[in-house]
């Protein structure tokens, strides 16, 4: 089974677009720097590999519209659906539901009381019943 490496962000679930964007400017960084060593060394399957990397990155970035796009979908069509998968409480659409462990919450930060955000004071998350995550894991 793949390993995979999941981005931590305070307070929400990625969507896999943003595995996808990591791609494609990972895939643009990989195409700047091969055509530099072109520059540099005049060595033509520098350039050649750089092409192929652009356009995979090209493909790369299509798939990652259309997510978005998806995303989006879901945010106007089901907006109490992307809440619990913005939140961690089931898996996005299109992502794979067997296996899924709710997000982590037990180091969540409340942006009122941790940030001194005055605006969030309505967003309070002090007090909340202890991570769904750590129970499933019987870490409790």
């Amino acid at each position: 089974m793949d390993a995979v490496w999941v981005r931590s962000v305070n307070g929400i679930q990625m969507h896999h677009v943003t595995d996808l964007q990591d791609a494609g400017r990972f895939l643009g960084n990989a195409a700047m720097a091969l055509r530099a060593a072109h520059v540099r060394t005049g060595t033509d399957h520098y350039s050649g590999i750089a092409a192929e990397l652009k356009s995979l990155m090209e493909r790369v970035r299509q798939l990652e519209d259309e997510a978005r796009s998806k995303m989006h979908d879901l945010h106007s069509t089901d907006p109490e659906r992307f809440a619990r998968c913005r939140d961690g409480h089931e898996p996005w659409p299109g992502e794979i539901a067997a296996g899924f462990i709710p997000r982590h919450t037990c180091r969540d930060e409340c942006l009122y009381h941790d940030h001194e955000v005055l605006d969030a004071l309505m967003q309070c998350t002090c007090g909340q019943p202890p991570c769904r995550a750590c129970e499933i894991g019987g870490k409790l």
